[in-house]
């Protein structure tokens, strides 16, 4: 089992910026993915950006040049630093760890950018 804890998130204006995090604990095996989704009113769940043990890295093209992940293997933490926001980057950012058939997913933290 896994167990994901987010912090981070809250109201932004349109243009500044906003970090979150994410820390997994529990039965961590090493080889997995962390990754960042959200989930606006009324849309689909979607990929933000994910990164791999080895810090290879996957963003959505609405978000590319904007935010950034990283990770801290030995924390068991993932990172999401999210620049020039937008209005509709307003979402419940969810966290995500995934290892073969294991899926483990955050409560999700709200983001507002106010325009």
């Amino acid at each position: 089992q896994v167990q994901l804890v987010e912090s981070g998130g809250g109201l932004v204006q349109a243009g500044g910026s906003l970090g979150l995090s994410c820390t997994a604990s529990g039965i961590i095996f090493s080889g997995n993915i962390m990754g960042w989704y959200r989930q606006a009113p009324g849309k689909q769940r979607e990929l933000v950006a994910s990164i791999t043990s080895g810090h290879s890295t996957t963003y959505a093209d609405s978000v590319k040049g904007r935010f950034t992940i990283s990770r801290d293997n030995a924390e068991n933490t993932v990172y999401l630093q999210m620049n020039s926001l937008k209005p509709e980057d307003t979402a419940v950012y969810y966290c995500r760890w995934t290892l073969f058939t294991k899926d483990y997913w955050g409560q999700g933290t709200q983001v507002t950018v106010s325009s």
